[in-house]
């Protein structure tokens, strides 16, 4: 897996200033794996777990290729970054009353 560096002068247009970018592409990275992570639980529970050999340890291939389509997927803190630059992520603060 490659580093990608991202021009921080991107992300500060996309905010007052960018350590508050920042944490807002985190609090939606947290929601990006909280829906896979429900998306993932579900897909697993319908899956009818194979017959059980003490002798032989095999996966189950209907699990391996679930978690294998969630592992390719993109990865939540690039995903967010990447609504974040494309304008996509809005966030404000909350009013005080």
């Amino acid at each position: 897996m490659a580093i990608q560096p991202i021009d921080l002068r991107k992300i500060d247009g996309k905010a007052e200033n960018i350590y508050e970018a920042i944490i807002a592409a985190g609090k939606r990275a947290r929601q990006i794996n909280d829906e896979n992570r429900l998306e993932f639980n579900q897909l697993i529970s319908t899956i009818i777990p194979a017959a059980e050999d003490e002798f032989e340890e095999r996966g189950n291939p209907d699990q391996e290729r679930i978690s294998l389509q969630f592992e390719k997927r993109e990865k939540p803190h690039l995903r967010a970054f990447n609504e974040l630059l494309d304008g996509n992520l809005n966030f404000r603060y909350i009013e005080e009353e």
